[in-house]
């Protein structure tokens, strides 16, 4: 029989912490889902961790990529594979409360406007000791498909895509984007087809370190290169490409004629507020083309070096712990 809830963990490369993000989601109260690996071509122990769980509980499909796909990809491919009436994005890294699940159906249960509902954020540590919270609140719960575009379009920190996701809403979309802020552009596109909704619990918690991809990408070039590996070395304009894939969902989603131009309305203003990041990746682009046309090294290449220069010695120490079992605090006395 199909549960009701499907989870997507697409994961690479992340076994010191992905058994404890396992047994999170495993310990819910809600048992009625599926859990979905997909392991995107992973060099360290994740396949032989995600393996032992999977003949342990029967709920875990576990499915391993020959190559890697790229985050986008992979994300998507999770989702492709998924048979629940909802559906839940996993990071591999990241906690949930055993009352996520539960408290997020019962939303959706009794509420068919919300598209997609999640909780309050807490951040924590490798350790997962409690840091400071870097909330920025994201109020997508007007009735009006313009009025929630309007505010998913301002600066706020994504984690609701991790939140719990009505699967017919999904399949209107494109998914997510192999571009940077795909993940941005994909929940713009759920708040055109409904409300959001916060439990107002803190039941997901994010983790913070130097392995994760938010510590070691300098910028929307590098992020493009992370969702989409074949993107390396050519010449992108993240913030164009932001600017299209808005204007295609509004295109895409049915809705009042008034509220379709309201939107595109607001498209010309985030024009406005993000002329001078368009403009920069114009000049990039040329000085792209050029540099590559005379042989040398882009100024993108250049700040990717510097990035992973400035890095190194957090990333040599993480693995410095995770090759000799230490916890980090451990490891720097």
């Amino acid at each position: 029989m199909k549960p009701r809830v499907s989870i997507g963990l697409p994961v690479y490369n992340g076994q010191e912490f992905l058994e404890e993000t396992l047994h999170s989601i495993l310990n819910q109260t809600f048992n009625d889902f599926e859990l979905i690996i997909c392991d995107n071509a992973s060099t360290d122990r994740t396949a032989e961790i995600c393996r032992s769980f999977a003949k342990r509980d029967r709920r875990i499909r576990y499915y391993r990529n020959e190559i890697n796909l790229g985050a986008a990809k992979n994300f998507n491919r999770v989702f492709s594979l998924a048979r629940g009436e909802y559906f839940k994005w996993s990071a591999h890294d990241d906690l949930c409360s055993p009352e996520f699940l539960a408290r997020c159906v019962e939303v959706l249960d009794n509420d068919p406007t919300v598209v997609l509902c999640y909780t309050r954020v807490g951040t924590i540590d490798r350790n997962g000791e409690p840091l400071p919270n870097e909330e920025v609140p994201l109020r997508a719960t007007a009735f009006e498909p313009k009025d929630r575009f309007y505010d998913i379009l301002h600066a706020h920190m994504c984690y609701e895509i991790f939140g719990l996701i009505r699967r017919s809403a999904l399949q209107r979309t494109d998914l997510m984007g192999n571009y940077a802020h795909g993940d941005g552009v994909l929940l713009a596109w759920l708040g055109l087809l409904g409300r959001f909704h916060e439990v107002p619990d803190y039941l997901f918690f994010s983790r913070r370190h130097a392995l994760q991809a938010g510590s070691r990408l300098a910028d929307r070039y590098m992020w493009t290169e992370w969702f989409d590996p074949k993107m390396k070395g050519r010449i992108v304009l993240p913030y164009w490409r932001m600017f299209f894939a808005y204007v295609k969902a509004i295109h895409k989603t049915p809705m009042p004629v008034r509220q379709r131009w309201g939107c595109y309305w607001l498209m010309v203003r985030w024009m406005g507020w993000y002329r001078h990041k368009l403009g920069k990746n114009f000049r990039y682009a040329v000085i792209q083309f050029f540099r590559g046309v005379f042989g040398r090294r882009s100024v993108l290449e250049g700040r990717a070096l510097r990035k992973e220069k400035r890095l190194k010695p957090h990333l040599e120490f993480d693995a410095q712990c995770v090759r000799t079992g230490t916890t980090w605090d451990q490891g720097r006395e």
